[in-house]
């Protein structure tokens, strides 16, 4: 007997057009309520949910809603004497909210704000002698990290302050049997790991050691009949994989292989008629993660309504046009 397939139904009454002014207006009042209980629980993320809501709104056009002058000081006041940076003040320093950080200022044309030097200064200092990168000083390695560092460093103009050989090398390395790739060698291959390392590949202009075949059947695979992608076999669709997923499809040049038409329905269906903003799955609870990653799937797939994205860098075209940053894709 087979495997039973997890999926969810969605019904004939939900959303099919996408409602981008309840979506500008879901994250516009979003930070403004600072004593809310979700926004206070959410502070040890804080700098990549500014990432989150401020890309989302670039995308459709209504960034100039957002408080750039506070936005700009919050990140100044997060960047610590090594030069990392941290989610929110008095936390601290990590890749990731470098890169967060390093990606707000770029949609700002502000880099300026920060201390350049120090930030290359720290991402380098995270490499170990393998190739890899620590998330930050306690030592965690994972290839969300690996990207992270190349990812913050491009943005930059200083890729070459790190040992680019070495770092390809261990993300190389996990690689698996069946195209994807884990977290460190050896573990399970997972979506938003894949998203990580083909975006690593392409910005280091590695992508020729990929089976993009192989690579693309396993991400087409995650294609469930409602239509949505889920990040490995025998999970429950997300919309954040309508990201994780289809970027990679992007990167690898094989997006034209899943049923477009039905993924846009699952993404356009997890939105709420109410509040704005996109959840997980139809009917759940929205936040500021799920709905810039489902505008941004939907902007992969095409639709006119918001800007064209960037696959590599999840940032909007144009900004990376301007950068003059040119990460590589497969045709």
């Amino acid at each position: 007997m087979g495997t039973q397939v997890k999926d969810v139904v969605i019904k004939a009454d939900a959303p099919n057009a996408l409602l981008l002014d309840k979506h500008a207006d879901y994250i516009a009042a979003y930070g403004s309520k600072k004593d809310d209980y979700e926004y206070t629980l959410s502070e040890y993320l804080r700098m990549s949910g500014i990432y989150w809501g401020l890309t989302v709104m670039d995308l459709m056009g209504q960034l100039h809603r957002m408080n750039r002058a506070e936005i700009t000081e919050f990140i100044k006041s997060c960047q610590h004497d090594c030069g990392g940076i941290s989610a929110s003040i008095g936390h601290d320093p990590h890749l990731l909210y470098t890169l967060s950080a390093v990606q707000i200022l770029s949609l700002y044309d502000d880099l300026s704000a920060i201390n350049v030097d120090k930030v290359v200064e720290y991402v380098k200092g995270l490499q170990q002698e393998n190739g890899s990168f620590a998330g930050d000083k306690w030592g965690e390695i994972d290839t969300r990290f690996s990207f992270c560092a190349v990812a913050t460093l491009a943005l930059l103009g200083k890729l070459d302050a790190i040992n680019v050989d070495k770092a390809v090398e261990f993300v190389l390395s996990c690689m698996n049997f069946d195209g994807g790739f884990g977290c460190r060698p050896g573990s399970e291959s997972h979506a938003g790991q894949i998203y990580c390392c083909t975006g690593f590949l392409s910005i280091t202009g590695q992508l020729h050691q990929v089976n993009a075949d192989l690579l693309g059947w396993w991400l087409c695979e995650r294609q469930l009949p409602s239509g949505g992608l889920n990040g490995r076999p025998e999970k429950l669709p997300d919309v954040c994989y309508s990201w994780w997923v289809l970027a990679s499809l992007k990167i690898i040049g094989r997006i034209h292989w899943i049923d477009k038409t039905k993924l846009s329905t699952f993404i356009l269906a997890c939105q709420d008629e109410e509040t704005g903003g996109f959840a997980d799955r139809p009917g759940d609870m929205v936040d500021p993660f799920h709905t810039l990653f489902g505008v941004a799937g939907l902007s992969l797939l095409g639709d006119e309504q918001v800007k064209a994205v960037n696959p590599v860098f999840c940032m909007p075209e144009e900004v990376i046009q301007r950068l003059r940053l040119h990460p590589e894709l497969l045709s």
